[in-house]
């Protein structure tokens, strides 16, 4: 089972968002940001900065990826 953020990143691209967008807008590092799109863990408050900053709910950005 993994996360993913592919959802976030169609959203960027969706609003014409860049990393460096994303970065101003929340206050996150450009390294957390590069564990976003690796999709690797990171805290919770992290996903709610971003899903306050956007307007958005957790599942318009990341998704449970489930092993076969």
């Amino acid at each position: 089972m993994a996360i993913s953020y592919k959802k976030l990143f169609k959203l960027m691209i969706d609003r014409n968002l860049k990393r460096k967008d994303l970065k101003e807008m929340t206050g996150l590092s450009y390294s957390t940001i590069s564990k976003l799109e690796r999709g690797e863990n990171v805290q919770v408050d992290v996903l709610e900065k971003i899903c306050i900053k956007l307007k958005c709910q957790l599942n318009e950005i990341s998704e449970i990826i489930f092993d076969e």
